[in-house]
């Protein structure tokens, strides 16, 4: 199975938002699920900006999100809406790239005032490009992505519930289930005429 690819829409690093993106992508490699970061920050800027497919980094980045059975997206949340760097990913994705994939988003932002951002912001971009499922999303304020004096981010204990839960919804999904065994040969086939039956 192709790996979840994580996108890192925040335009600095380390970042809260990437914190919690770090989180998912451990959780799920507890669960055997192999994921792929795209730190949207490292990809040239002119070719993001022009929305430049034919440039290769971007490329190769368009490729891993329509090989990704799922797509997990973090964003820090400004004025009310997604990172600029994130929308200029997205915006250069072509029509129904996440059709068929199931999409969990994560933010972070100055105070809990700005969750909306998730549902009002970046929930109907990802609709628009046809993801068949978006997982509720997790929102964190600042507070509880606390930076501890060695330079990382600790996450709130009760956060960190929430993307277990949010972790636990994205790895029910079907596509991210190891695939069944085929089923053994069935039955032989019955001629009609030797059906019998009684009223």
């Amino acid at each position: 199975m192709p790996p979840v690819l994580l996108i890192a829409g925040s335009p600095s690093a380390p970042s809260r938002s990437t914190a919690l993106l770090d989180e998912v992508a451990a959780r799920l490699a507890r669960r055997d699920i192999e994921t792929l970061p795209l730190a949207v920050r490292e990809l040239p800027a002119g070719a993001l900006l022009a929305a430049d497919v034919s440039q290769p980094a971007i490329s190769r980045a368009v490729d891993a999100l329509a090989a990704a059975p799922a797509v997990v997206v973090a964003t820090p949340v400004y004025k009310a809406a997604y990172s600029g760097l994130l929308k200029a990913f997205l915006d250069l994705l072509p029509h129904g790239a996440l059709k068929g994939k199931a999409v969990l988003p994560l933010a972070t932002g100055g105070s809990p005032h700005h969750m909306l951002a998730l549902d009002y912001a970046l929930r109907p971009v990802l609709q628009s490009l046809g993801a068949r499922h978006i997982l509720p999303g997790v929102y964190a304020s600042d507070a509880q992505v606390a930076l501890t004096p060695e330079g990382a981010y600790q996450l709130q204990a009760e956060l960190a519930g929430r993307l277990a839960d949010a972790v636990q919804a994205l790895a029910a999904e079907g596509l991210l289930q190891h695939p069944r065994m085929p089923a053994g040969p069935g039955f032989a086939p019955v001629p009609f005429a030797s059906v019998r039956c009684s009223v």
